[in-house]
């Protein structure tokens, strides 16, 4: 193309479309026939239901007579409708408006900047809300829809699409928009604690605790200086039995505000509750008319007293009592009173109940801060771990008992009482360590010295005791060996590995009364077990032919025994054992059907004694026995029927066979 063509259409087309646009925006006036600007459109009708725009004054100016290549930015003229938007918004999306006018003070001329592609002209608000579509602006597939004024949001905000956005202020986000709105109403779940406490109360009463606690965390982030919020806090972590961190948002509460009386009242009644006497009266003060938490005060506190007499006096009944009561009273949660408790039944023998006790001990997290309180003279914290080692001394668990006492002491290092016993729970340790290497080597002698040098530092010691009656069992001196079982018997009931070691110590000294005691003892404990089947057997046959009876063979284990003569059937159910006895007939089906579940019998407990009677065979025993049905089964000891049973299926035969096996008859 020619330059001169290129000219001709330079000045007939670009020419006469910048003298088209500059009429299009002015007008002749009728009155005087001066040329003046035109209006986008027609004044925003007032009685229209979106809320007016109100105008807002441009903080940018713009110059005719710039040479940037970027367009001016718009200012709002003087008389300027409500609908306008100010130049700052349009500016910060990073486009210029659609067409602008400015009124330069240099030559008062009208500069006109041609729109660019996709940009929505500044103000052009319809009264739907919608932005008045022109021909200076490109179909989109979004409507621009103003907000109604009802969200965070300033008057004539401009929402892409109708969707709700953040609103930026007005004066752009970061993304460069201008003015979009938020639908949110009032104040947002994030920024209100006060909803946040509500909702945390409400789950509390729904014992709801964990998600309370969660709640209740949100209002304090959002206001830590609420000493309200503490407070109820506390209260949750109560419930959830972490008492030293509701201590601790207690007293966050009182420094908050040190006149706060329910924070007071709290954290009194829970040092109440965990026993701390002291500390609880410096709060309790505090409640106004309520006297309930002060005579419950004065009751544990009383109790208290009473636990210290009885426990100078050594008087464990009177010291169990006592904190029975103080715990009763309201200190409920007292781990020092629990202790208490199981260093009562340690001095009284109870193991199992001292490891009870102690298992009730409220779990106390480390913390320097809790307030510390005394018992017996000694911190109440060192006095649990102080307890924790007697038990764990007479379990024979003697490594945990040291790292007990130690860790007493390091809590408490001035109280002379436990660095005594941790003295005295060392030599235990050592002397049994010395006593096991040389019962090893088999100088039972000098092992026998060295347990009784740790009975001199524990003389209630059941693990000591039964460890040395291994080394008199083992010279042959079986009275020493029985006298030590006793003694370890005396302190801990239920120790198996003494009383086995005292029925073998009897079978030696042939006391066969005093053995079969023991092995039945034993018998009941452990019904499974051959070895103390077996020897309780022989203990009954011993027993029997030392008091001149006649003794029914019976053989361990064995099977089912034939008998068919009527006196071995009243020797063999006379016995001192349970007898069981099968009556049958050889071709019953329902006897073939059982018999082999018999020997199965047999051996799943072979303390009883089992003989079979062919009724065909031994119409007369049938008939003494009264027999009319078969399979029949009676159950006999010391000739005595105990049970009969016709015709039983194998459950409910084993389930009485069971039975005699089992108790003490």
């Amino acid at each position: 193309m020619s330059h001169s063509r290129r000219a001709s259409m330079s000045d007939a087309g670009i020419d006469g479309l910048g003298d088209r646009l500059r009429k299009s925006l002015r007008f002749r006036d009728g009155n005087n026939g001066s040329e003046i600007d035109k209006p986008d459109f027609k004044e925003l009708d007032l009685g229209s239901p979106v809320s007016p725009l109100q105008a807002r004054a441009s903080t940018s100016s713009s110059s005719s007579g710039s040479g940037s290549g970027r367009n001016p930015a718009p200012k709002r003229s003087d008389g300027s409708h409500s609908g306008e938007l100010s130049g700052s918004g349009e500016s910060s999306r990073g486009f210029n408006p659609g067409h602008s006018r400015s009124n330069s003070g240099s030559g008062g001329s009208c500069v006109v900047n041609s729109p660019p592609l996709n940009a929505l002209p500044t103000g052009n608000i319809c009264r739907s809300g919608k932005a008045l579509k022109t021909g200076m602006a490109c179909k989109t597939s979004k409507t621009d829809v103003l907000g109604l004024g009802t969200g965070n949001y300033g008057h004539g905000s401009i929402i892409r699409g109708g969707g709700s956005q953040k609103s930026g202020g007005g004066s752009g986000g970061r993304d460069g928009s201008c003015g979009i709105a938020s639908n949110s109403r009032g104040p947002t779940l994030s920024s209100d604690p006060e909803e946040f406490r509500r909702m945390g109360n409400e789950n509390y009463k729904k014992g709801n605790f964990a998600e309370a606690l969660n709640l209740y965390d949100k209002a304090i982030s959002i206001s830590p200086g609420n000493p309200s919020y503490r407070c109820n806090r506390s209260a949750v972590l109560i419930s959830l039995k972490r008492y030293a961190e509701a201590v601790r948002e207690c007293e966050e509460a009182i420094r908050l505000d040190p006149r706060y009386v329910r924070a007071h009242q709290r954290l009194g009644s829970l040092f109440l509750s965990l026993g701390q006497v002291e500390n609880t009266r410096k709060h309790i003060c505090h409640q106004v008319a309520d006297c309930t938490e002060l005579r419950k005060l004065e009751a544990v506190e009383k109790h208290v007293e009473k636990c210290n007499d009885a426990r100078a006096a050594a008087d464990w009944r009177s010291l169990l009592r006592e904190a029975d009561a103080a715990i009763a009273s309201g200190a409920d949660s007292s781990p020092q009173l629990f202790a208490c408790r199981a260093e009562a039944f340690v001095k009284l023998h109870q193991l199992d109940n001292a490891d009870l006790s102690i298992s009730k001990v409220p779990k106390m997290e480390p913390n320097g801060s809790f307030p510390r309180s005394k018992i017996f003279g000694m911190l109440s914290e060192a006095y649990v771990f102080f307890v924790r080692s007697q038990i764990e001394l007479a379990h024979g668990r003697f490594e945990s008992a040291v790292a007990a006492m130690e860790k007493a002491r390091q809590i408490d290092c001035q109280s002379v009482e436990v660095s005594v016993a941790l003295n005295n729970v060392k030599s235990v340790s050592q002397a049994r360590n010395r006593g096991n290497d040389l019962f090893k080597s088999e100088r039972l002698t000098e092992a026998c010295a060295a347990y009784g040098d740790g009975l001199r530092f524990d003389p209630s010691n059941s693990v000591l005791y039964c460890n040395r009656a291994a080394c008199w069992y083992k010279l042959g001196q079986w009275e020493k060996s029985v006298d030590d079982c006793t003694q370890a018997l005396c302190i801990q009931p239920n120790y198996t590995k003494a009383l086995l070691r005292r029925a073998a110590s009897n079978m030696k000294l042939e006391r066969w009364a005093e053995a079969v005691r023991d092995y039945e003892a034993l018998r009941s404990e452990f019904p499974h077990d051959n070895e103390v089947v077996e020897s309780l057997i022989h203990a009954q046959v011993a027993l029997e032919k030392a008091n001149g009876e006649e003794v029914c063979t019976r053989k361990f284990g064995g099977g089912v025994e034939a008998i068919a003569d009527p006196q071995k059937f009243q020797a063999a159910i006379s016995s001192h054992g349970v007898v069981v006895v099968h009556f049958k007939m050889a071709n019953n089906a329902q006897c073939m059907q059982i018999s082999p579940f018999l020997d199965t019998l047999c051996t799943r407990y072979p303390l009883i004694s089992f003989f079979k009677v062919d009724v065909e065979q031994s119409p007369g025993i049938a008939t003494s026995e009264n027999v009319m049905v078969c399979p029949t089964f009676k159950i006999y000891r010391k000739g005595s029927r105990l049970k009969e049973l016709v015709c039983p299926g194998p459950e409910v035969l084993e389930s009485s066979v069971r039975h005699y096996y089992t108790i003490n008859i």
